[in-house]
């Protein structure tokens, strides 16, 4: 699964999706605006949220969770990647959050 990084995911989060795969408990500490927030365990259920046409970065605490998803996405037919880092490195570039 490709990975890219916070400069590419701000870049890029006119045209992908970017899509927070934490706890309701996590985002509640600030998102990368225009997320869609998907816990990961809801992920499954919730795929059709997704339009499979527009690549999809994944998004977590530290890069984990988000890669795990990003896996999931690929075999279900999406173009997916992951954020290196996670909001953990988001934050730290002092990019902006919701």
């Amino acid at each position: 699964m490709p990975e890219i990084t916070v400069a590419e995911t701000d870049t890029r989060r006119g045209t992908d999706q970017i899509l927070d795969v934490r706890e309701n408990s996590e985002v509640a500490q600030g998102m990368i605006p225009g997320t869609l927030h998907i816990p990961m365990g809801d992920l499954h259920a919730r795929l059709s949220e997704l339009d499979p046409a527009v690549p999809v970065i994944a998004v977590c605490r530290s890069g984990n969770r988000s890669a795990t998803a990003a896996d999931a996405l690929n075999q279900a037919g999406f173009t997916a990647s992951t954020m290196t880092g996670g909001m953990i490195a988001w934050q730290r570039a002092g990019l902006p959050t919701t």
